[in-house]
């Protein structure tokens, strides 16, 4: 059996006999089809095409980077009082920690810098697939970085967690939540 023909231009490693073949043309209006959509995306998250609602939970959630620009956090959700619009946590997830991790403990970090951001709680949610968080001793650089940097990491796992006041199992992410919510 022969290996099939592989060729960069196809990403994700497509069979080149399964592909029509594609010349620059073709590959330039697709490039612009996917310009044309994260436009249109783009134009959805614009502070006048939101809800008013949304609009105010975003301005609460933006970090200023002075001369740079304000931008938001690269988070997946977003925890806040409907009524106020006040933010009170972002939660970041991930199969596996790896650089994410790092990533969540500098959006804590920007978020803690300004009055208006620093109250917002920063978790993280992961299966932790590779057991960075299973163990306090010896700790690995990702449990140390949510120890330090995040206000806290649920793990939705079987395998046995050393938990800590920051390192817990994902059934206490709820009860956490709505005692956060409660104390706002």
């Amino acid at each position: 059996m022969t290996e099939p023909q592989f060729d960069s231009i196809y990403r994700g490693g497509i069979d080149k006999k399964s592909q029509q073949s594609r010349n620059a043309k073709d590959l330039l209006e697709t490039e612009w089809k996917v310009i044309d959509q994260l436009t249109k995306i783009a134009e959805k998250t614009k502070s006048e095409n939101l809800r008013c609602e949304l609009s105010s939970v975003k301005r609460n959630l933006l970090i200023d980077f002075g001369e740079f620009g304000s931008h938001l956090p690269d988070v997946d959700i977003i925890v806040y009082k409907p009524k106020r619009y006040k933010i009170l946590a972002v939660i970041s997830s991930k199969v596996t920690l790896r650089e994410r991790i790092a990533q969540t403990g500098y959006w804590k970090i920007k978020l803690s810098k300004d009055a208006v951001t620093k109250h917002i709680k920063v978790f993280f949610v992961t299966p932790d697939e590779n057991q960075t968080l299973a163990t306090r001793k010896p700790m690995k650089k990702g449990r140390a970085i949510v120890e330090v940097d995040t206000d806290g990491s649920y793990v939705m796992s079987q395998t046995q967690v050393e938990e800590s006041g920051k390192v817990k199992i994902f059934d206490k992410f709820i009860e956490d939540l709505r005692n956060l919510s409660q104390a706002s």
